[in-house]
């Protein structure tokens, strides 16, 4: 009767261990943003006004569903441990002022892609990232937000050094901080 009852303790035990373990993988808070080509027509856009384009221009603007990393705790783990992370979505570190950025991909198993990301929203840079590498992926310039992706997500939906966030998702980035 005992050892039944010590198996049973062990299944909740490892039951609710599971759910912890995958709840704390979508605990950050989660915003939509949307990456404008670097032309003049899109970089003014609004998300609205994306759907009420008729003349393909809509296809200048890309939406992607972003956790936020914002604590240096969230940073720190960014996707550690995350064996999928779904097309169309990423996590976004945000920081008060700009800075060198240093990215590596310790104990993260899926491979990704990092735009560096200026204070006005212009991407300045774009690197692949290997799992599981400890090679640091410095900045050449200092930038105030971090975005990861899926590896060749930015280019699945062509995105580019020089596009930037609208101004309606810099804008709602930077309330998080306040």
């Amino acid at each position: 009767m005992g050892s039944r009852l010590l198996r049973k303790l062990c299944f909740f035990l490892l039951f609710f261990s599971v759910l912890l373990s995958c709840s704390a993988e979508s605990e950050n808070k989660k915003i939509d943003i949307f990456i404008a080509k670097s032309n003049n027509e899109s970089e003014n856009s609004t998300a609205e006004e994306v759907d009420d384009k008729e003349d393909g221009s809509a296809d200048k603007i890309k939406k992607i569903t972003v956790e936020l990393a914002i604590t240096s705790e969230e940073q720190q783990r960014g996707f550690m441990e995350r064996e999928v992370i779904p097309e169309g979505t990423g996590m976004i570190f945000l920081y008060k002022e700009d800075r060198k950025m240093r990215f590596w991909m310790k104990n993260t198993p899926h491979p990704l892609s990092i735009a560096y990301i200026d204070s006005s929203g212009k991407i300045r840079e774009i690197y692949d990232m290997k799992p599981y590498s400890l090679e640091t992926i410095v900045s050449t310039h200092s930038c105030r937000y971090a975005l990861e992706v899926p590896q060749g997500m930015f280019k699945r939906l062509g995105i580019e050094v020089g596009d930037k966030l609208t101004t309606e998702s810099l804008l709602l980035i930077k309330r998080q901080f306040y």
